[in-house]
């Protein structure tokens, strides 16, 4: 199989369970005239964010990495009126960018972008109180994989998901001895999921308009 392949398998089931609407396709477009990088999730792995949010019936949402609010978008699309959701964006133009992304898809009422690197903004939600979140999407530097994982543990409750976005990095996941940091990081979020007792996760491949990558999804035990 090919790239051309994935992608066009990619389009068939996206045209057909998760088509584009206005706030989306916009979202992607204004991020892309501002230069933000085009790493935001595949069309049918934000309708799956969405469909987990569903399913749980999720009203508090945490999100580690913005960028331009594409997901951000599909996540708070399943919450009820009175949900709320948190993103954390390290790069305050990507956070102006999502702020107005999520906006014109009449988010801004349930949305909070707080700028900042998460593992300063992380410490403030839980001296804040504002947890426990019934999901937690992980999508920022993969370096900081289980330092994330860790603080969404923390902010977690029995029953809450945690999922991990990019972890297969093309199969380098399974290098012994990467000397990719972010591959390093990837492999130590495993490692501590592994021994974790208050998680049960799994992982799968995938492929498609973003290539040969991967997701983690962990539900919270105890």
């Amino acid at each position: 199989m090919t790239q051309d392949q994935w992608t066009a398998v990619d389009g068939y089931l996206t045209d057909r369970l998760a088509p584009a609407d206005e706030a989306l396709t916009a979202a992607l477009a204004d991020s892309t005239a501002a230069g933000l990088p085009e790493i935001a999730v595949a069309p049918n792995q934000g309708k799956l964010l969405n469909l987990l949010a569903a399913t749980l019936g999720a009203r508090n949402i945490l999100e580690i990495g913005t960028l331009g609010g594409y997901s951000t978008i599909w996540l708070a699309r399943a919450l009820p009126a009175d949900g709320r959701l948190i993103s954390l964006e390290y790069n305050p133009g990507n956070a102006d960018v999502a702020r107005a992304n999520i906006a014109r898809a009449g988010l801004d009422k349930v949305v909070e972008v707080r700028t900042g690197a998460a593992l300063d903004t992380l410490p403030q939600l839980e001296a804040e109180g504002v947890g426990p979140f019934d999901l937690t999407f992980i999508d920022a530097d993969k370096v900081n994989n289980p330092h994330y994982v860790s603080w969404a543990l923390k902010l977690s409750r029995p029953g809450s998901l945690i999922v991990v976005d990019n972890v297969v990095r093309e199969g380098k996941v399974a290098t012994a001895n990467p000397d990719d940091p972010a591959v390093t990081g990837t492999r130590e979020m495993f490692d501590l999921v592994a021994r974790e007792p208050r998680l049960d996760a799994t992982a799968v491949q995938t492929v498609g308009v973003k290539g040969y990558d991967g997701l983690l999804i962990a539900r919270v035990v105890a």
